[in-house]
Parts: structure tokens; C-alpha cells; sequence
């Protein structure tokens, strides 16, 4: 437990320096950048400040491109998703399916870039918000990706442990994880 409390306040430490590089950066290109959306978050912070709210706006923005293509639009995307999960209190919110699936595509997209940092937030993830079984699948899809086969079977059984829900998507997942498919879950599945 101390070794992922500490790796949390790294990971937060890291997001903070983040933060605070990217609104640099984007405080000195308003003038000339549209796509920048401060108002927006700003709105978001200080209205409501909830996890809906928060994927709502960041999926909107995920339609402006494809993130493995497009290297600015990735890096903005992980600063906004970044500022997301800083912004929403685990303890609050550690229920709310928006906001275990804003951290589980903070840590998809992170995987394009730092597949150990994807693998920290993955983590992060499946600690805050176990009883989704999404969260689970997606950290057992990305180490099935990284060729760690073991660990995502691991992590699936863990899983059905932890009774997380729908049981269905589990054993889903489970069965094309035994069957050697690639995709633990069909677009259709999902």
C-alpha cells in the first residue's frame, strides 16, 4: 500500500509539473489558438466540477482528431484529461462510472506515449474505481498489448474476485483471452 500511495504522489507531483507547463504554454498562444477550450474548463471547474461534465467536454474534444495521429491534439488531450483527474477527488467520486472512465482513457492515451506511466495510471484506476469491470478489462487489454499475458489473466480473475460488474464483460473477456484473440472485447461486446 505504501509503495502505490507513493507512486500516487508521484504521479501527482508529475501531473501538477504537467499542468502547469501545458497552461504556460497555452496562456501565450490564446490569442492565436482557438482549440485551447480554458474557458470551457474553467466553466466546468467552477460551476459543477463533476465527472459528466468532465467527459463530456473531453470526448468533444477527442472528435477533433485521431490522438495516434496527431501528436498535438494527443499531447493537449493528456494535459486536459490530466487537469480531469486533478480536478475530481477519488474519494468523491471513486463510484461514478464517468469518472473510472475518464481515468481509464487518461492511461489508454498515455499508453501512446509512456507505456509505464500508462501502466501507473492503470493501476491508479483499478485501485479507485474496482467495481467497474471496464476499468479491469481495459488494464488487462493494455498488458495483453504490452505482451504480458500472465498479468492480464491475473488481472482478469482478480477481477471476477473483486465481483466487479457486469460479470458478463469478465467472463467475456475471459473466454477470448483462453480462445488467444487479441481483443479481450469486441467493439460489439463493448
Amino acid at each position: 500500500i505504501t509503495s502505490i500511495m507513493n507512486r500516487v504522489r508521484n504521479l501527482k507531483k508529475k501531473t501538477r509539473n504537467e499542468e502547469n507547463i501545458t497552461d504556460e504554454f497555452n496562456y501565450t498562444k490564446i490569442s492565436a489558438d482557438t482549440t485551447d477550450n480554458s474557458g470551457t474548463v474553467n466553466q466546468i471547474m467552477m460551476t459543477r466540477n463533476n465527472p459528466e461534465d468532465w467527459l463530456c467536454f473531453l470526448l468533444k474534444l477527442e472528435k477533433k482528431g485521431i490522438p495516434q495521429m496527431d501528436v498535438s491534439l494527443l499531447n493537449r488531450l493528456i494535459g486536459r484529461y490530466s487537469q480531469a483527474v486533478t480536478a475530481l477527488p477519488a474519494e468523491k467520486y471513486s463510484q461514478d462510472e464517468s469518472y473510472a472512465r475518464i481515468l481509464v482513457r487518461f492511461a489508454e492515451l498515455k499508453a501512446l506515449q509512456d507505456p509505464e506511466e500508462a501502466r501507473d495510471q492503470f493501476h491508479l484506476a483499478r485501485l479507485n474505481c474496482k467495481k467497474f469491470a471496464f476499468v479491469h478489462v481495459a488494464f488487462a487489454q493494455f498488458e495483453l498489448s504490452q505482451e504480458n499475458e500472465k498479468k492480464c489473466k491475473q488481472i482478469l480473475q482478480k477481477a471476477v474476485e473483486c465481483s466487479a460488474v457486469p460479470l458478463e464483460l469478465l467472463e467475456t473477456a475471459l473466454q477470448n483471452f483462453h480462445l488467444k484473440k487479441k481483443q479481450l472485447l469486441s467493439d460489439e461486446e463493448k
